[in-house]
């Protein structure tokens, strides 16, 4: 684990692929690919961002913007950095992203049992719009999320 600062978020490069595609293997039981992780660095309207410390990548996000609604794809935190407030920086670099981009609100899916990324999204001024029943392939249903940007 990391015990320095918490790096600022910043765009992700080429370079970075395998590590995001090593970090969604450790946090996620469908991880994206690191063909998928290229495609969204190449993807118009993306904003993909990691969070790097100088012994490896802790964190990621990607964003994608189209119009006036920004949809949080993805966030990831490498899980021995958990609790030290890098899923909220990741949020809120989102959140100050899409804003710049001129979106409106930003919305995201997560998973009813994942209650601490509820958490995190609740503490960033996300609300539940919507409900997709068993929509996860474990039978989850997927809150469907927004927050209004200023």
């Amino acid at each position: 684990m990391t015990t320095g600062p918490i790096p600022q978020p910043r765009p992700a490069t080429r370079d970075d692929v395998d590590a995001v595609a090593a970090l969604e293997r450790a946090c996620f039981d469908d991880p994206w690919s690191a063909d998928s992780i290229a495609a969204e660095l190449a993807a118009t309207g993306r904003i993909v961002r990691v969070a790097a410390a100088p012994d490896g990548l802790l964190g990621w996000s990607s964003t994608s913007v189209v119009a006036e609604t920004a949809d949080l794809l993805r966030v990831a935190v490498d899980p021995s950095t958990r609790g030290r407030g890098l899923g909220r920086l990741l949020v809120d670099d989102v959140l100050h992203r899409a804003t710049e981009s001129g979106a409106e609100r930003v919305l995201l899916e997560v998973a009813e049992p994942n209650t601490a990324a509820r958490g995190l999204y609740a503490a960033t001024g996300f609300r539940e719009i919507h409900r997709r029943r068993r929509y996860y392939a474990d039978g989850a249903d997927a809150l469907v999320l927004e927050r209004v940007l200023p």
